[in-house]
């Protein structure tokens, strides 16, 4: 009876982009919220995006809330620390002058972060820099949103709280 052979396996080399479910997954998303429709007889684009910026907080959220779950499914796959910060950048310049009434709602049709944000990934992974799970920076960064989130509810309790006490005292 011969002795079983072991074969050795040699680490494969790290999936390309689009070889990645996962990134892809994360392209489609970015897609639908930022240029899945195109206006007809024109070449501009836009997603779901600046239409959920229409409805006020809830939408404004719901979009952040999205981003920031493709930013960490990014993060997950390789994206460096340089990367991310821009990413970051993308977002929170998108969330804060989006929540902006009617500018921020032109604003959300013009500018695409979750676009811009999967093109620096793509950028990353073509460089051959997409090593590392990026766990520590994760953390940080969803510290970051968590703070940025409670910041948000507490200024708009605050707002709430303040108009409703001036609509009080001016209406009896």
């Amino acid at each position: 009876m011969a002795a079983p052979t072991h074969s050795t396996t040699s680490p494969t080399a790290p999936a390309t982009f689009d070889q990645d479910e996962r990134l892809r997954w994360v392209e489609r998303i970015a897609r639908l919220m930022d240029s899945q429709f195109k206006l007809p007889g024109t070449s501009f684009r836009f997603g779901l995006d600046p239409l959920l910026g229409l409805l006020p907080v809830v939408g404004d959220l719901s979009t952040f809330a999205v981003s920031g779950a493709l930013l960490m499914t990014m993060m997950r796959h390789g994206a460096s620390g340089a990367v991310v910060i821009r990413m970051v950048l993308n977002i929170l310049l998108d969330t804060i002058v989006g929540a902006i009434p009617i500018l921020g709602n032109i604003f959300d049709f013009a500018y695409k972060s979750n676009d811009r944000n999967v093109a620096l990934l793509r950028a990353h992974y073509a460089e051959g820099k997409h090593t590392g799970s990026g766990r520590g920076l994760l953390t940080v960064v969803l510290i970051g949103f968590l703070i940025f989130l409670a910041a948000l509810i507490w200024g708009l309790w605050t707002m709430t709280a303040w108009l409703w006490q001036y609509g009080s005292q001016n209406w009896w």
